[in-house]
């Protein structure tokens, strides 16, 4: 016995000894590659230096602004190429110099079955092929014919058409042809109800929609009657089927009967009306986090100068690269990025939540996802798709064994500590992060993320894991999603950039938040977009809709943003509150429940998270969409038992819950009346389908205010 006493500790120390030696094998090349790596330089400098540069300049030299980008000094930019004023003309410049290049492609279904779970549910599994692709050429006459089709079936120039779609190739050629036959292009979000839906359809008076086949039967043909001018529906489908139970008047076609339709009209197409820049390109109807949507009108000029700001910004663009386009068309992020590509003659191979990775939930079980067959070096993200790949490998982390687990969270400060410095670590990236970077593809070189702010954590850990520049960015569909992006080699978090070359922001103080362009460290006030990416307002909106765009005295047209913003030395703007989003408690204290969210979803508990307070209460509550896994796992240690709508329903579980998300708070330095007193568990996840999320996964939060109501009067004791 004294023997076995005296060897645990001698084994032991003989471990660590082994650990302490791997780790010295292991890292010192990895310090001395590093260090090679960078002292060479460039004649740009090394990335540390680059990332200490101004990244803007205030114009007036007044701390409240207006700054430019530092490449806009003389006047913002407009154009990509000269004359390329319009986006038709954009594509007709892309064919010509890529002509027989790879532009869209799509996977082909092999196989569809139906999977039962043990819960008993059932969910559609699928096994695709590789991708086919149509060149630059093909999707110019593709575009053409379609255009053309629709003419013969009465669609005349500036009036407007309607998509009501998936993101999928059809998508981005639909558009195209509508830009070539300046058919402004109303898009509607596939997620959006009925009620919105009919809304927008009924307000742009459209005769003509396009659409996919399932969505046309399960949520398009219910609200058909409510939609007394459409006459005729496009169906990008071409399986054959039959169409009945349909109001009379309404003709319905296959996209490829549109388009043979065009090739049989005189020489093969219908003589083409051309924009003007100053026509509208697209009515993009907002996702209706707050109400009914409303029509953004976009003009081809607006487009052109928002992504001509937006491509300077990814480093090297060009015939090389290949882009995946999963997130919705109908918003300015993704059809935005999709058209930059397109302009630099990019190829882009579409995807979908379901089926963009190995594990999702569409994906047969052995089978490859999306990411993993296109490997694609570009791609546009939104935070929630980040904070879910953030928390799954930090899970597995957590599973490693010890000399696994330590050489990862070495090798994870080691790189962070060398991006600081501005060194790559070529050898730390292969031996380590190799696994993590193939989640992407393995051979992603530029990650943009939109459309909500990114947590500092999650950020950090995709620079590392992912071996790549993942950067943030700010814009609006009011804006054509132009305003900032960070720089490639700027690794600080927090910060969304400097302005783009297309536009110019300044800082409005806003005396009831407390925001003055004379605080200290650095100005704060309502970020105000001005240039030529500004739309030209909501369409048939009454006055008071439109208080929000003003134009100056030289004419440039401004857009007040509604987000409060703070100005670094370095010309970067940091997002640091929202004037609507600002809660005034019993006591006098402001809350901003999109900051608190952002910090607590960093909690792996938590998968998401809407933080809700009351103005005639002194405290905060919150409704959590727990980790299954991590929930499971948490009721274990307490031996609590029960399916998983029992967990979330149990009193014991919230109160763990609460205890975890309070210690979490706390860590962050939240304030104490920041940090939710109750809250309610979700066993269902809220999805764009479900109504409480948008297409990017922004809360709605009128309509969880509506589905919660019972909790909220139970959290707020019956008041």
């Amino acid at each position: 016995m004294k023997l076995k006493e005296d060897l645990n500790p001698m084994l032991l120390l003989l471990f660590h000894l082994m650990v302490w030696i791997y780790t010295t094998i292991t890292f010192l090349p990895l310090y001395l590659l590093s260090w090679v790596s960078r002292r060479h330089g460039d004649v740009y400098g090394s990335e540390e230096e680059r990332a200490k540069r101004p990244k803007a300049y205030s114009v007036l030299g007044r701390p409240e602004g207006p700054y430019r980008a530092m490449s806009a000094t003389k006047r913002l930019v407009m154009t990509l190429h000269s004359g390329v004023d319009t986006l038709d003309k954009m594509f007709q410049y892309a064919v010509t110099r890529f002509p027989h290049r790879d532009c869209l492609g799509t996977r082909m279904v092999i196989s569809e079955e139906d999977e039962r779970q043990s819960n008993g549910k059932v969910f559609k599994k699928v096994i695709l092929g590789e991708y086919s692709w149509l060149s630059y050429k093909e999707v110019l006459t593709v575009a053409t014919q379609l255009g053309s089709g629709l003419t013969s079936l009465g669609q005349l120039p500036k009036t407007n058409i309607a998509i009501f779609c998936e993101t999928r190739a059809e998508w981005m050629i639909a558009a195209l042809a509508c830009f070539t036959y300046n058919f402004p292009l109303v898009t509607l979000y596939s997620t959006l109800g009925g009620l919105a839906i009919a809304h927008g359809l009924n307000e742009t008076q459209v005769t003509h929609i396009i659409t996919s086949r399932e969505l046309l039967e399960t949520r398009l043909k219910a609200i058909l009657a409510e939609v007394p001018r459409l006459q005729h529906i496009i169906v990008v489908d071409n399986t054959a089927t039959t169409w009945s139970g349909y109001p009379r008047g309404i003709s319905i076609h296959s996209m490829a009967a549109v388009q043979n339709l065009g090739t049989r009209t005189g020489n093969g197409t219908h003589e083409q009306k051309r924009p003007l820049p100053s026509d509208i390109a697209v009515i993009m109807y907002t996702s209706g986090s707050t109400g009914v949507p409303k029509g953004v009108m976009i003009s081809h000029s607006n487009i052109i100068a928002g992504i001509t700001g937006m491509a300077e910004r990814v480093p090297k663009l060009g015939e090389e690269d290949t882009y995946i386009g999963y997130l919705p068309l109908a918003h300015v992020l993704e059809l935005s990025s999709e058209l930059v590509c397109i302009s630099y003659g990019c190829r882009i191979g579409y995807s979908s939540p379901q089926t963009l990775s190995d594990q999702s939930t569409k994906i047969k079980k052995g089978s490859k996802g999306d990411i993993s067959v296109l490997q694609p070096t570009l791609m546009t993200v939104v935070p929630e798709i980040m904070d879910r790949i953030y928390k799954n490998v930090m899970t597995k982390v957590e599973e490693m064994n010890y000399v696994q687990r330590t050489v990862f969270i070495l090798a994870y400060k080691y790189k962070l500590e060398q991006l600081a410095k501005g060194y790559s670590t070529p050898l730390c990236d292969r031996l380590v992060f190799r696994q993590v970077r193939s989640l992407l593809g393995g051979r992603t070189r530029f990650v943009f993320s939109g459309g909500a702010p990114l947590s500092a954590a999650t950020q950090r850990f995709m620079n590392v894991c992912m071996c790549c520049p993942v950067v943030q960015g700010y814009g609006l569909t009011e804006t054509s999603g132009a305003g900032t992006i960070c720089e490639q080699w700027d690794y600080s978090t927090g910060r969304v950039g400097g302005p783009l070359a297309c536009c110019e922001i300044k800082l409005k103080p806003w005396v009831e938040g407390g925001y003055q362009s004379t605080d200290k460290p650095h100005p704060r006030g309502e970020i105000i977009i001005g240039g030529p990416s500004i739309t030209m307002g909501y369409y048939k909106s009454e006055a008071k809709k439109q208080e929000d765009f003003f134009v100056d005295e030289n004419g440039q047209r401004w857009f007040c943003t509604g987000d409060i913003g703070e100005f670094h030395e370095d010309g970067c703007l940091k997002v640091i509150d929202r004037k609507k989003d600002l809660v005034k408690l019993q006591a006098g204290e402001y809350i901003s429940p999109g900051k608190v969210e952002a910090v607590l979803k960093n909690c792996p508990l938590i998968d998401n998270i809407c933080i809700y307070a009351n103005s005639d209460e002194n405290y905060v509550i919150s409704f959590v969409v727990p980790n299954q896994k991590q929930l499971v796992a948490l009721a274990g240690q307490y031996s609590i038992r029960g399916s998983w709508e029992e967990l979330c329903n149990s009193e014991a579980m919230e109160e763990l819950v609460l205890k975890v998300i309070t210690e979490a708070a706390l860590t962050a330095q939240l304030e104490r009346f920041e940090i939710p007193r109750k809250i309610c568990l979700s066993p269902d996840p809220w999805t764009p389908e479900t109504g409480l999320v948008t297409a990017a996964f922004k809360l709605k939060r009128k309509e969880l205010k509506t589905h919660y109501k019972d909790d909220i009067e139970r959290m707020y004791g019956g008041k």
